[in-house]
């Protein structure tokens, strides 16, 4: 089986050829000719094609799992408190830190949890012995360029920083395989916690969800080329935070905002407007 890294250092390998025969192939191009085999090829491969050159077009900064979405171990917590966080998380990795995300001190691997729960008396050297170095990579990034870097690397998951070394959030390996073949999961606004069916082609839609996800999921065709999340896209539309429900056109979508707290706006209910 081709991994779709692989397939995608084919396909520009592929492109570069053919500029050094002087049949320049852009990218554009090279779409259109993967448009124009559909009729040839399955139409979860075609999909897949296309979902793979469309990796150019997006950074991590698209994908990431938001800072304030980020579950990690503080450190200065007590160790009871961290020994419960580690025993019920549902994350495979998380970031272990000291006060804030912005000093990370490493990565913990659930699969060290055994180890941990097995000592006698447990403490926060032992947590930090079972860190491994964090990886870090620019929100600039270009998703099919960091694939590659994933791969290469032999990593999963990495910390997300903007040009003055903030950390931004998270960005996995699974994330940029949703990108690819996210759309043939079944049933995935069934599955989905933050994509509520409501009925009557209505979704209760939690604000910190990402643009790409909703039209992912959904099917929609929300602007991506501003705000990251439904929060971002609504409060750039309003140019205020509101504190009662509020109702806004977006395109040919109805988007009416449920809840807001902490000056974000939390629970939206959407649907796609008539006509």
């Amino acid at each position: 089986m081709i991994l779709p890294s692989n397939l995608l250092r084919r396909l520009f390998r592929f492109s570069h050829k053919r500029k050094n025969r002087n049949q320049g192939l852009s990218s554009d191009e090279l779409r259109t000719v993967v448009s124009d085999s559909s009729q040839r090829i399955s139409l979860k491969r075609h999909g897949m094609l296309l979902n793979i050159l469309n990796l150019e077009k997006a950074t991590v900064n698209d994908i990431l799992v938001p800072r304030n979405d980020v579950i990690g171990l503080n450190i200065d917590d007590s160790i009871d408190e961290l020994l419960h966080q580690i025993e019920n998380s549902q994350h495979t990795r998380m970031p272990v830190y000291k006060k804030d995300l912005d000093n990370i001190i490493g990565m913990l691997h659930l699969r060290s949890v055994g180890r941990l729960l097995n000592l006698e008396n447990i403490n926060k050297a032992a947590i930090l012995r079972e860190t491994s170095a964090a990886y870090y990579i620019p929100e600039s990034t270009p998703l099919h360029t960091q694939l590659f870097n994933f791969q290469n690397k032999k990593m999963r998951i990495a910390i997300v920083v903007d040009e003055f070394g903030a950390v931004q959030g998270l960005a996995t390996l699974e994330d940029i395989l949703e990108e690819i073949v996210g759309e043939f999961t079944t049933d995935m606004a069934d599955t989905n916690k933050d994509i509520i069916e409501q009925g009557d082609d209505c979704y209760l839609i939690d604000g910190g969800t990402s643009i790409r996800e909703i039209n992912r999921v959904l099917n929609w065709e929300l602007d991506t080329a501003g705000a990251k999340t439904l929060n971002g896209l609504l409060t750039d539309k309003l140019q205020f935070i509101p504190d009662t429900s509020v109702g806004i056109n977006l395109n040919g979508y109805y988007a009416e905002i449920i809840q807001v707290h902490d000056n974000v706006i939390r629970r939206v209910k959407m649907r796609k407007s008539a006509g």
